[in-house]
């Protein structure tokens, strides 16, 4: 009984809920843009002409340059303050969102994505790290995880949503220019509501390996891409090196820094790398192929963007009732085998996806985004969870970040990787008939997004031709995303120690068995 006292102070209280709705709107904010484009694809075809390298570009630079400054900003946010850093990255964010709104070119609108995705990488961090220092008791802290993990995997969801009604009444800019009015009500709310935290002892932020953690990034990315998608060619070893020389430069340099930006000992740890690990490939399958999964239900399809929008709804609503599952999911298997169910739920969903996508009905393709949608987002609360409450509240930004960094760097590399897997596959099915025009051809071979834009309804036999192709590929990276999940699984069940938050004899955690 006389322990009761020294627990009760932690618990959180209203202030700390109101607080966390700031910080959910925040997240859902940066996940909706990372998503909402995909409806504006066919749009901006139209109006900018980008080739499908830039169209590629456009949908994953945003993340690959918030995934290779968020390691940073984490530690940034420690030493400076999160409410400041999130203050200062919400405003940013608003004014480059004006940046893509009226991009007048594919260039324009890569660059304009690039900043808004280091104004995203100074948001990100802090919204996690503020939970870990506004959530001390661990059933509270997993269910706060949760609905954050809800409101990304929403916002992702819903992306598609709030692109397509946008765009049944305004032009593609629209889906960039709806963020600053949100953004005016976090730096609002924020202000009022949110805590200043920091790390009392953080050390100056070593540039270096700030640098070195963007080019361990950006270029096996790329050289990734380039193989998959247009070949080996001079690009892809250069680039490959420097992003493997530079990551083993990042890792021996924070060996031997007294605050490292990633604390490279917490790898050691089987159960946070495999979190980790299951983190980043759980989104990796889930958003690289939502990326092309809209322009299936436009161009293949022909649904109108809202409705595209509302086709992919079931995952959204799956993904909110995680929020009410996760706790029976934790007590019942333990959290390594609730990560892993996680995992296994959302494989099956994409192979369910696979199947169904050759199909009329639509039917089957609704159950197939539910499935996906509860696994994933099972997964994806319980494993990020497990990564935040590795680190001590001083340095939660920087365990944060690595959280985050996996978030992102799983959806950059999901769009670069199997969108350059389902590029090639589309191509490689492709049997464009003799006789077709010199200007057909090429629209046709560049991507789908391209064929309806050259050939319209001027052509429905040749368009034809073409969207199976595009099924095709769809339904070959379905089955490789489900693949991908079931490594994660088995990752997850064996590096992941099965430990509940509570034995209700003991009130210590326990593993089950």
């Amino acid at each position: 009984m006389s322990a009761i006292p020294s627990i009760s102070p932690t618990m959180a209280g209203r202030k700390e809920w109101l607080a966390l709705v700031v910080l959910i709107l925040a997240v859902t904010l940066l996940a909706i843009d990372g998503t909402v484009l995909y409806m504006a694809v066919p749009a901006l075809t139209a109006d900018l002409s980008p080739s499908a390298t830039q169209i590629l570009w456009i949908g994953d630079i945003y993340s690959f340059v918030l995934a290779g400054l968020l390691v940073t900003m984490g530690n940034l946010a420690d030493r400076i303050g999160r409410k400041r850093l999130l203050m200062i990255g919400s405003i940013a964010f608003g004014v480059a969102s004006l940046l893509a709104a009226f991009a007048p070119s594919a260039e324009v609108l890569i660059a304009a994505r690039a900043l808004l995705g280091i104004a995203g990488a100074t948001i990100m961090p802090s919204t996690l790290s503020i939970i870990r220092n506004l959530f001390h008791d661990p059933v509270q802290r997993t269910r706060a995880i949760a609905i954050w993990s809800a409101g990304a995997m929403a916002g992702g969801a819903v992306g598609p949503l709030v692109g397509g009604a946008l765009l049944e009444f305004f032009w593609w800019g629209s889906v960039f220019l709806i963020n600053v009015p949100v953004i005016v009500l976090i730096v609002v709310l924020g202000i009022w509501l949110l805590p200043e935290s920091k790390n009392p002892n953080a050390g100056r932020i070593d540039l270096v390996s700030a640098v070195l953690s963007v080019l361990a990034i950006v270029p096996v990315v790329y050289a990734v891409k380039q193989v998959v998608g247009h070949g080996l060619d001079w690009s892809v070893l250069p680039t490959l090196l420097l992003g493997l020389g530079a990551g083993w430069l990042f890792v021996r340099r924070q060996q031997k820094l007294e605050t490292p930006l990633v604390d490279i000992s917490l790898f050691r740890i089987p159960a946070f790398g495999g979190a980790v690990a299951a983190n980043a490939l759980s989104i990796f399958a889930f958003f690289g192929l939502l990326f092309f999964f809209s322009q299936y239900l436009q161009l293949v399809r022909g649904y109108s963007p809202f409705w595209a929008g509302m086709a992919e709804m079931p995952a959204t609503v799956a993904s909110l009732a995680v929020v009410g599952v996760v706790g029976f999911a934790l007590s019942k298997l333990g959290l390594g085998r609730a990560i892993a169910a996680g995992l296994l739920i959302g494989a099956l969903g994409l192979a369910l996806l696979g199947l169904t996508e050759g199909l009329p009905s639509y039917a089957g393709i609704g159950i197939a985004l539910a499935v996906i949608g509860l696994g994933t987002g099972l997964a994806m609360t319980l494993s990020t969870d497990a990564v935040v409450a590795a680190a001590p509240p001083a340095r939660a930004g920087a365990a944060s970040s690595i959280a985050e960094t996996a978030y992102e760097l799983g959806v950059a590399l999901g769009i670069g990787v199997l969108g350059s897997v389902q590029t090639a596959l589309y191509r490689a099915q492709l049997e464009i008939p003799s006789g077709t025009s010199p200007e057909a051809a090429a629209a046709l071979q560049d991507s789908l997004a391209s064929a309806a834009g050259e050939l319209g309804k001027t052509d429905d036999a040749l368009l034809a031709v073409a969207q199976q192709a595009f099924t095709h590929g769809m339904q070959v990276t379905s089955f490789i995303a489900a693949a991908l999940l079931v490594v994660a699984a088995v990752i997850a069940w064996r590096l992941i120690p099965s430990t509940t938050p509570l034995d209700k004899r003991t009130g210590e955690p326990r593993e089950t068995h």
